[in-house]
């Protein structure tokens, strides 16, 4: 378990905080590019717990920007988006999308006001149809081109799951290889339902085990029972992405703090095709908004994965209070978790960047890709995992 001050050290995010300086030093989606179209270019946004807004400009530049006009506090989600930038509805004070105050009326004439003031704004890429943006200082690293954002050769789709917890409940779940026998095969099993999925999942685990790795925390595992398989795994790419093999599909989920208590998932999965022909790319791809996995009267549905994985994480509370928990040897690969996050922390505290998932070097940015060995065995020998062997599994 963790001390109060521990867990606050993890789990808040806000500007300032041990955990939210971290993650600032970091790329992360934060809204569907489509989502800004003519008629409607200003979203507000709410990210590591700033109040933001995103438009558009109309030379197609893409602009973030705090909510509140630094003139007089008006929020900008009401502004008029023009061709260099954006006009406070107030005074009508614009800013460009980097934030440099372009014209301030009523001001004196041959007044350099203008030249003093700014809008606070980060950098905003577009990539595989998501805007992403780095809250960091300066310089910012490069963002990752992970393959399942880059590749040509298959159809890309994006999805994108609310969550009303913190945002560490949802990773740590990535550390954890267990949970997947109960809180989905059993679940669904004991439903009547009978699928490729369930009875994949539906079998006792032989072993399992954990590994730091260049991009954070591999995991693997291999099933007992009547049907065994070699080895599988899945990486936890660090600071808050899960990358995963399933159905003959890539898929990367990026667990995106938007306060202390909310969190917004954006999934984008890549199905390569036949003999790896390269199809048509779209600069937008398909969008899947899933709806609530509660029922009129508040209870989780139960009924697939995602909302099973909902009701495990938002159960626990907004802010899981972790001085409460009782880890078991299964949950080794939280606590390595945990620790990586710790020393990271501290990098940054000193001064320092992380040294765990940041990319600087454009030729090692064309595409990244996670290489395994094609039957899922870990790529070094078993000897240098974690490994635990598991009990016999009965159930009545």
């Amino acid at each position: 378990m963790l001390t109060a001050e521990e867990n606050e050290i993890l789990t808040r995010v806000g500007p300032g905080t041990p955990a939210g300086e971290l993650l600032r030093r970091y790329w992360h989606p934060f809204c569907v590019a489509k989502e800004l179209t003519e008629n409607k270019p200003i979203k507000r946004v709410r990210i590591l717990g700033e109040d933001l807004v995103v438009f558009r400009d109309r030379r197609g530049r893409f602009g973030l920007v705090t909510e509140h006009c630094t003139h007089r506090g008006a929020s900008l989600a009401y502004g008029f988006v023009e061709e260099d930038g954006i006009r406070c509805a107030y005074h009508g004070w614009k800013f460009d999308v980097l934030g440099k105050c372009l014209e301030q009326p009523f001001e004196p004439v041959g007044s350099t006001y203008k030249e003093r003031v700014c809008q606070r704004a980060y950098p905003v890429q577009k990539l595989a149809g998501l805007l992403w943006t780095y809250m960091g200082p300066m310089p910012a690293p490069l963002l990752p081109r992970w393959d399942v954002l880059v590749r040509q050769d298959g159809e890309r789709q994006l999805e994108i799951r609310p969550l009303d917890c913190n945002w560490l409940q949802a990773m740590e779940n990535t550390a954890d290889v267990t949970h997947t026998y109960f809180l989905h095969g059993h679940t669904l099993h004991l439903r009547g339902v009978d699928n490729p999925g369930v009875r994949y999942y539906y079998r006792p685990f032989k072993k399992y085990g954990f590994k730091r790795f260049e991009w954070g925390l591999f995991k693997y595992w291999t099933y007992g029972g009547e049907h065994p398989e070699s080895a599988m795994g899945h990486p936890l790419v660090f600071p808050n992405i899960l990358r995963l093999w399933e159905h003959g599909a890539l898929s990367m989920h990026w667990r995106v703090p938007v306060d202390d208590t909310h969190t917004l998932i954006f999934r984008v999965y890549f199905r390569p095709s036949p003999g790896g022909t390269k199809l048509e790319q779209t600069d937008d791809p398909p969008v899947k908004y899933f709806p609530s996995s509660k029922t009129a009267e508040g209870e989780y549905t139960m009924d697939s994965f995602a909302a099973q994985d909902q009701m495990a994480w938002e159960t626990q509370g907004p802010i899981y209070d972790r001085t409460t928990e009782h880890l078991g040897a299964s949950d080794r690969g939280i606590v390595m978790y945990r620790q990586m996050l710790r020393e990271q922390i501290e990098i940054v505290k000193r001064g320092g960047e992380p040294t765990i998932g940041i990319v600087r070097d454009p030729s090692k940015n064309q595409m990244i890709e996670i290489i395994v060995h094609e039957d899922g065995e870990p790529e070094e020998d078993e000897n240098s995992y974690s490994v635990i062997p598991v009990m016999s599994l009965k159930i009545s």
